[in-house]
């Protein structure tokens, strides 16, 4: 079966992004300019505690995603602690319509008007947020239920326990590179991660996304935007197509290479790309299958054969600058094993 079909469309999107209307520099139309400028043709403005639509910012060949981040902190006031964990989710919205406020408190709404928040739609438990598990999975439940898409985000950044991510459901992808938390941390790959959810029967997803505040100019070392993106294959530019691709799973994360042509046929997987030197086919993190040029050059092209018991199989590409792009998991039957 053809996962990504040559020329099929792929429009590059921007998912978990911060603007003036919460802690970023960039106003939402300064935001769009730029990314458009630079070829994306999605943009999700996801300002913390911030359900806000900018429909006012879409263009022919440019889409708004409507959403926001959500986090809960231990701390009851919410106060931020660098020596501790906490949670941050993405909402990602299926009707471009959506701002609905999900457990709502106005101690953890530090940026919208709380005269803004007030008259939203809510849902969820109002009142103190509880930094416990059984809160945090009735959050991403209720978030479901009002018509979010719900993404954990940098986990790394975030120092929560592996243990405790790994009990949560309902999550639809797990941001696999962000570019804000590695430009400060240099550990925000989290292909680990990625494969101890898989490990433990948790198929979600995995995308890239920059989590840019703009502190810097665009042309600083740690700049935090165009650095991490996420390739939609969406049938058109439209929101319920997006959305309709997100919710399938058809896109793939990058820092770099582009997938070019996927395919998958009685356990035989063939991929074209742009220029990369090595591609590896992961079963899990002990079974790894790597193809590449001895010497170091670069390879458009791989073809691997998985076993008759692979549960599931995903790629990683990387370049000679150690970028990468990294699909999600592909099911048995998607890899024509049944």
């Amino acid at each position: 079966m053809d996962i990504i079909g040559k020329g099929q469309h792929q429009y590059k999107a921007n998912l978990h992004s911060h603007t003036t209307i919460s802690d970023g520099n960039l106003t939402p139309e300064a935001m769009a300019q730029a990314y458009r400028e630079r070829g994306y043709s999605i943009l999700a403005i996801t300002d913390h505690e911030a359900p806000m639509a900018h429909p006012e910012l879409n263009r022919e060949d440019f889409l708004m995603i409507t959403g926001y981040e959500a986090y809960i902190r231990p701390d009851p006031e919410c106060r931020y602690d660098p020596l501790h964990p906490e949670i941050h989710i993405n909402l990602l919205a299926k009707r471009p319509d959506c701002e609905t406020y999900v457990g709502y408190d106005p101690k953890f709404c530090k940026y919208l008007p709380h005269e803004i928040a007030e008259k939203l739609p809510k849902c969820g438990p109002e009142g103190p947020r509880l930094y416990t598990l059984e809160y945090i999975q009735n959050f991403i439940d209720c978030a479901r239920a009002a018509g979010y898409l719900v993404a954990m985000n940098h986990p790394v950044w975030s120092m929560e326990s592996e243990d405790t991510l790994l009990r949560l459901n309902g999550l639809y992808s797990l941001e696999i590179y962000n570019t804000g938390s590695y430009t400060i941390n240099g550990s925000e790959c989290n292909n680990g991660l990625y494969d101890a959810f898989l490990m433990n029967g948790k198929m979600l997803y995995c995308h890239g996304a920059d989590d840019n505040h703009n502190k810097k100019p665009f042309d600083d070392l740690l700049s935090d935007s165009f650095g991490s993106w996420t390739m939609v294959m969406a049938e058109e530019l439209t929101y319920p197509a997006v959305m309709e691709a997100l919710k399938k799973g058809n896109f793939y994360a990058s820092t770099g290479p582009e997938i070019r042509c996927l395919t998958a046929e009685h356990g035989h997987v063939h991929v074209e790309m742009s220029g990369v030197q090595r591609a590896i086919l992961v079963r899990s993190m002990k079974l790894c299958q790597n193809v590449y040029r001895p010497d170091g050059g670069e390879i458009t092209g791989a073809d691997f054969d998985l076993p008759e018991d692979t549960e599931y199989a995903y790629l990683i590409l990387r370049d000679r600058y150690g970028k990468e792009a990294h699909t999600r998991a592909f099911t048995r039957k998607e890899l024509g094993l049944e």
